[in-house]
């Protein structure tokens, strides 16, 4: 009996991968590099071209931000108006207290609303990352190995990835490919996605890569395990060496990794899976 077999590749884009200079157009650089993404992406690709006959659908998500957005530095400033840093995490009482605030001081009580959101729900803290996966540039595109073995699928299989956009509210973080951290009421686009759910429960085996395991393949997967929990037990597998975690955060990705297991997702490196 035929299986559907999908595969979901999360964030595989340039900004994310600790790339070599001979991947890198001229005075460019990765804005958030992940340390071994590069070769988690070069393992990725190398199993979509050996595997293309086997996989059925191919599903993409990108990481699309702009310049002005809550999660990088240009939005906040220090008491004193000084520049926020990079990795800097920010919590509503530091807000309240007056150690950081929007630069745009209207935006305050919106910006305290979200803070207060996001806390209560006890996944995240905000953090300010570097400026990355900004719409139409470089660190926006996908890795080249990778998107040229999706290509090479296409011709083969005689159809299209689909690519799901994430990220572009500017008002609330977007891990997930599911869902945003807080949805905005009047951004349909940061609220449940059921058409992406109901296209992965569709699948017989959901394999599962990308970047990073600490924090989007993370909250994907939390998220299609929470929505749909039977699930994990019909065959989601994480290629774990095709997802790495942010630097700092290992632990993060460690415990993802283990209370996925007890839920019954299998943790697999690529040269054990059969298709």
């Amino acid at each position: 009996m035929a299986r559907n077999i999908q595969l979901l590749v999360i964030d595989p884009q340039n900004d994310f991968c600790d790339l070599p200079a001979d991947y890198r157009p001229a005075g460019r650089a990765p804005s958030l590099p992940v340390a071994g993404a590069h070769a988690d992406m070069q393992r990725l690709a190398g199993f979509i071209r050996t595997h293309a006959g086997a996989l059925d659908g191919i599903t993409v998500t990108l990481d699309s931000h702009q310049r002005f957005d809550i999660a990088h530095p240009g939005f906040w400033q220090q008491a004193g108006g000084g520049a926020v840093a990079p990795f800097t995490p920010i919590t509503a009482a530091q807000v309240r207290a007056g150690d950081y605030a929007p630069r745009n001081a209207a935006a305050l009580p919106r910006t305290l609303a979200y803070l207060d959101a996001l806390e209560a729900q006890g996944r995240y803290t905000l953090m300010v990352w570097p400026v990355h996966c900004e719409i139409g540039s470089w660190g926006h595109g996908v890795h080249a190995d990778v998107l040229a073995a999706c290509g090479d699928w296409q011709l083969q299989r005689q159809r299209a990835i689909d690519n799901v956009f994430k990220g572009m509210n500017p008002w609330t973080e977007h891990y997930s490919a599911i869902q945003a951290e807080v949805v905005d009421a009047g951004d349909p686009g940061t609220s449940l996605n059921t058409r992406l759910l109901a296209a992965l429960d569709a699948a017989d085996v959901l394999l599962i890569a990308g970047e990073a395991g600490s924090h989007c393949v993370r909250a994907t997967t939390e998220h299609i395990v929470q929505h749909l929990p039977a699930r994990a037990g019909r065959s989601i597998v994480l290629l774990t060496d095709c997802i790495s975690p942010v630097g700092g955060f290992e632990a993060q990705q460690q415990a993802f990794l283990d209370a996925m297991r007890a839920q019954g997702v299998r943790l697999e490196n690529i040269s054990q899976i059969g298709l």
